[in-house]
């Protein structure tokens, strides 16, 4: 099937599965949520948060729930890998409600060294072929740029893959940063934001960015408006902490921000990290993009969304 032949009619159909459930389905609301007042933060859960909630809900039904709770937001990590159709009625069922679209990755790399080394397969050592892989990661961010104007997002994430053992650590940095200034040069001509994740060196030890200063540079040395940084205050409890002096220091280039506790990566308030702390020093800097909820959650029951809910209230600025 052609993925550009989907219809008014799909889109209608998706969208009327609220009117014909109703009430959602087998919970409301008002089970969960003590306030349906919007958040004054933009807290943007993902599909499939509040499992026991959201169960058997379809995607648009749960975008409704998400709002009634009052969040105005949405992260859609997996959306790349989504059916058009399901891309297109999600986006307009958003648009119809005001709410924004959050991060969605573009380009999570787990298993090469291609940013850094330009190679295509680092464990076998082939050669270095710098030009092959750089036309591979301008097709992908191009893919990336299409997927964001059908879903109306400003931000994707990147993730510049495994370190690569066989080269010093400046050569690495600056093959990195070539190949960013390409893959700018795409989200550019539409104004989509590339956000690179540092992520924790406990969970992805060999992966290449792992820590806020990193990012920071490689985002300076970059020198464009649509390489920024995602700081996700889960990551980088583990592996530097000082979060509020790193988030202040490198906040020019801070485009984005994402939680989770520590440790468990669950909601708010289950761990050590003072999250009303840190969203109260977030707000009092002007910070007012979104605020991603990529975790899971400690209790999967119905009380356990209802955690969520009491989590989220008590730590909102």
């Amino acid at each position: 099937m052609d993925r550009r032949t989907f219809t008014k009619s799909a889109v209608a159909a998706m969208l009327g599965t609220v009117a014909f459930k109703g009430a959602y389905g087998a919970v409301k609301v008002s089970d969960i949520a003590e306030s349906t007042a919007p958040f004054k933060s933009k807290f943007a859960p993902h599909f499939g948060l509040f499992k026991e909630s959201v169960k058997g809900l379809s995607l648009v039904d749960q975008l409704q729930f998400y709002y009634d709770c009052g969040f105005r937001a949405l992260e859609g990590n997996g959306m790349m890998s989504r059916p058009v159709e399901d891309q297109t009625a999600v986006a307009k069922k958003m648009e119809s409600l005001g709410m924004e679209m959050g991060v969605f990755c573009a380009h999570t790399e787990w298993k090469l060294a291609s940013f850094t080394g330009g190679r295509v397969d680092v464990k076998l050592r082939t050669p270095p072929d710098p030009k092959a892989v750089r036309e591979s990661l301008v097709e992908k961010m191009k893919q990336a740029v299409e997927v964001a104007k059908r879903v109306n997002a400003k931000w994707c994430t990147v993730v510049p893959g495994l370190e690569d053992p066989s080269l010093e650590p400046e050569y690495q940095f600056a093959n990195v940063v070539e190949n960013l200034k390409y893959m700018s040069d795409v989200c550019a001509k539409t104004g989509l934001i590339m956000v690179l994740e540092p992520l924790n060196i406990k969970n992805h030890p060999q992966l290449y960015l792992k820590r806020i200063p990193q990012a920071y540079a490689i985002c300076k040395a970059v020198n464009s408006p649509y390489c920024k940084i995602l700081d996700d205050f889960y990551h980088q409890q583990i592996t530097e902490g000082n979060l509020i002096e790193n988030f202040d220091y490198a906040r020019s280039e801070i485009a984005y921000v994402q939680v989770g506790d520590v440790p468990g990566r669950n909601e708010p308030t289950t761990g050590e990290i003072n999250f009303k702390n840190l969203f109260q020093h977030l707000w009092d800097k002007g910070y007012r993009g979104i605020i991603g909820m990529e975790h899971r959650q400690s209790d999967k029951t119905l009380d356990g969304d209802r955690k969520i809910m009491r989590a989220y209230r008590s730590v909102d600025c």
